[in-house]
């Protein structure tokens, strides 16, 4: 057979196995292998029914998703599958561990399915701005019915075993070796005398209420996945498998598949997929680097922040020790972290006993000294210099040797605070982004001094507690907060000359942030920013209306959410934003006083003056060697800052409109507004004048 699959027979039961090890990918030449191996069973009057099962520790995980890139090589996807549901005896899928995309339609492909107990099963395409293009959209409505396979797709989650039994997915849900249920129940059928039961000659059920269910789903897809175009291109493809044959339905599917694998969100979606991957690749760290040993971590401050970074590790397994100045903290902060916990039991996500154990690996301490068996201790106090440097000195004093100690600041100083120790090698910086139990990003922070060992344990660490772990150097507020600072000064300065608040967030949430940047200042706190500019204000620029809508709300008390009002007005029960004329008047009247022009900027001028403020940051970060890569600041966005992931992050996003677009626009904007904001970055110039782009600057510096 092939080096990837293999034949073997137990007594009249052939069974064809994939070992294709890491997760069986379904790559070209396990295709090849597939089809060399059902060809071969076709002349084979032996074999009266067929199992195909995968040895390690899954099932088809599904597609290689680089042949997006480079195309898909023969044997495809559509000729194997009709291959196997060709069969003239019964083919019975033994399945196991994660059976996704393709791997999920290769077994809608085989005749029966029997999966062990824990086996997640989903068609995750439309997580990746593409369909399932292998038979899926055509094959899932005809075994589970319309309405079930459009959930399914159109959530891209996956179901249990158990689940997908109980919708008719699967055929058996057993606990044990799944290949030998499945070749016993090859066996069965075949005692039996049943033959092939082919997916594709079902009846689609619910076909019979099609119009309105594809137009209720049309109607929930424009409202929850707006700017997106592959749902509603699933939709027209799973529209094929109720109104055409089945042959037919399949050659719509690859057209429509052909349309979004091209199209910009799919490419913005595998770019992010594999930006991922290269985020440990950190110049002059050696791969085989060994980490250090985290088994006990310590956190300074019981606030929102040190509590949700405490409950990163808990649910980790790690035991962690929470340090406050105070009793009445402690105690408020375990009590959040308790109510957090048990919102988790009460959705059904986390089983009580869970909870309990996670709970008791935090323990509360009023004392430093209960921090001296800490393998890592991180500081998560609010934006201080003086305070963080003051906890450093006292880390510095009862950590033990080795131990390495992190702090959570969000735009300090990080080498400031190291110098604070004796062991400027241990510190780091791990920004956890709020609430740090469910954020995925965490910027770690390499400080001038920072030991390689210590950069591959924050690397590592981030992969135990499920963090999207991205390097940055250390400046003023690192990749994602430095980025933020020209965005949302040109929404405030937008406010200043005539828009509301709501019509800058509804243009930025338009464009497909996941909430206008002035609502995320009402939701953290306004003074929270301005503080941070009242202690840096010798480094900012003399412009009295620099960040002042903010500086105003601030000094009226009026500091967003928790205080009922800000940008906006939250005194109705649900303490939803409703707009504040109050504000808006203040705004107008500020704007008159300074001599702010009421140009009432268009929706699209508020998208490109935040937009390509924050790009044209980036280019900078870039050249400085602030971030490693481009895509790292994609994902920085996308995993931290609510930028829309199918639109694949600022810089991703700056190369599909084009950099000598932004660039040629940057220097309108240098005629039109305040010139000493829109200088363009030298690398931003220099792609543009050189036709080039983000990804072809970062190609070339890895070549």
């Amino acid at each position: 057979m092939s080096e990837v699959v293999s034949v073997s027979m137990h007594g009249e039961i052939a069974v064809v196995t994939v070992a294709s090890p890491p997760v069986n990918t379904l790559s070209r030449e396990v295709r090849a292998g597939l089809q060399g191996a059902f060809q071969s069973l076709r002349a084979s009057p032996a074999a009266k029914a067929i199992t195909l099962a995968c040895s390690g520790k899954t099932f088809l995980s599904g597609g290689d998703l680089r042949e997006f890139e480079t195309g898909i090589q023969a044997p495809g996807y559509h000729e194997v599958l009709r291959l196997i549901e060709d069969s003239p005896v019964p083919v019975v899928a033994a399945l196991h561990g994660t059976v996704l995309g393709g791997g999920l339609e290769t077994a809608l492909a085989c005749h029966y399915r029997i999966a062990q107990v824990g086996t997640k099963l989903g068609l995750p395409e439309i997580t990746l701005g593409i369909i399932p293009g292998a038979g899926g959209t055509q094959r899932m409505p005809r075994l589970i019915g319309l309405e079930p396979a459009l959930d399914l797709m159109l959530s891209g989650k996956p179901l249990s075993a158990v689940d997908a039994q109980q919708i008719g997915l699967v055929d058996a849900a057993i606990d044990g070796d799944v290949t030998a249920a499945a070749i016993a129940y090859a066996r069965a059928l075949s005692a039996a005398g049943k033959g092939p039961r082919r997916t594709r000659e079902m009846r689609v059920a619910g076909a019979d209420r099609a119009g309105e269910i594809f137009a209720a789903r049309r109607a929930h897809v424009t409202r929850t996945m707006r700017n997106r175009n592959a749902p509603q291109v699933l939709l027209e493809a799973a529209q094929a498998a109720v109104e055409l044959p089945f042959d037919a339905g399949i050659r719509r599917e690859r057209e429509l598949s052909n349309q979004v694998e091209r199209a910009v969100e799919g490419r913005a979606f595998r770019h992010l997929f594999f930006s991922e991957r290269e985020l440990r690749k950190i110049p002059g760290l050696p791969a085989d680097l060994k980490s250090r040993p985290i088994t006990k971590v310590g956190i300074v401050g019981a606030g929102t922040m040190g509590g949700g970074i405490s409950m990163c590790f808990a649910n980790a397994g790690m035991a962690v020790t929470i340090v406050d100045a105070k009793q009445e903290a402690l105690d408020r902060g375990l009590a959040t972290i308790s109510k957090n916990y048990q919102r988790s039991v009460s959705r059904g996500s986390l089983k009580p006993e869970q909870m309990e154990q996670r709970l008791a690996l935090i323990s509360p301490s009023l004392d430093y000294a209960a921090l001296a068996g800490a393998d890592l201790i991180i500081e998560a106090v609010f934006e201080n210099m003086a305070l963080k440097q003051d906890i450093f000195r006292k880390l510095d004093a009862v950590a033990k040797p080795g131990a390495i100690l992190g702090t959570n600041t969000s735009t300090l100083d990080i080498d400031q605070i190291a110098a604070q120790t004796k062991r400027p090698q241990d510190v780091i910086g791990l920004h956890f982004f709020s609430p740090a139990n469910v954020m995925p990003l965490l910027e770690i922070v390499q400080c001038a001094k920072t030991a390689p060992d210590v950069l591959m344990t924050a690397l590592d660490l981030a992969k135990t507690i499920r963090k999207v772990g991205v390097v940055a150097k250390v400046c003023y507020g690192f990749i994602g907060n430095r980025m933020m600072d020209p965005y949302g000064r040109e929404a405030e300065r937008c406010v200043l000359e005539g828009a509301t608040p709501e019509e800058v967030d509804d243009a930025l949430e338009d464009f497909g942030m996941a909430m206008g940047i002035l609502a995320v200042y009402d939701m953290a706190g306004i003074d929270i920013g301005h503080l941070t500019r009242v202690e840096r204000a010798h480094l900012l620029p003399k412009d009295p209306t620099f960040y002042r809508p903010t500086a105003l709300l601030t000094e009226r008390g009026w500091l967003g959410q928790k205080t009922g009002r800000g940008y906006y007005r939250y005194d109705n029960p649900e303490r939803k934003r409703v707009p504040d004329p109050e504000a808006i008047a203040m705004f107008a009247e500020e704007a008159q006083r300074l001599g702010v022009p009421q140009r009432k900027p268009s929706r699209q001028e508020i998208q490109e003056r935040c937009l390509y403020a924050m790009i044209n940051e980036g280019a900078r970060v870039l050249e400085e060697g602030v971030a490693v890569r481009a895509s790292d600041i994609d994902l920085v966005y996308t995993s931290g800052y609510g930028f829309p992931r199918y639109r694949g992050g600022p810089m991703f996003y700056a190369d599909t409109v084009g950099l000598r677009r932004i660039y040629d626009q940057i220097l309108e904007f240098q005629k039109t507004l305040d010139p000493q904001y829109w200088q363009p970055a030298p690398l931003l110039e220099q792609l543009a004048k050189a036709g080039s782009s983000f990804a072809q600057w970062q190609a070339e510096r890895k070549g």
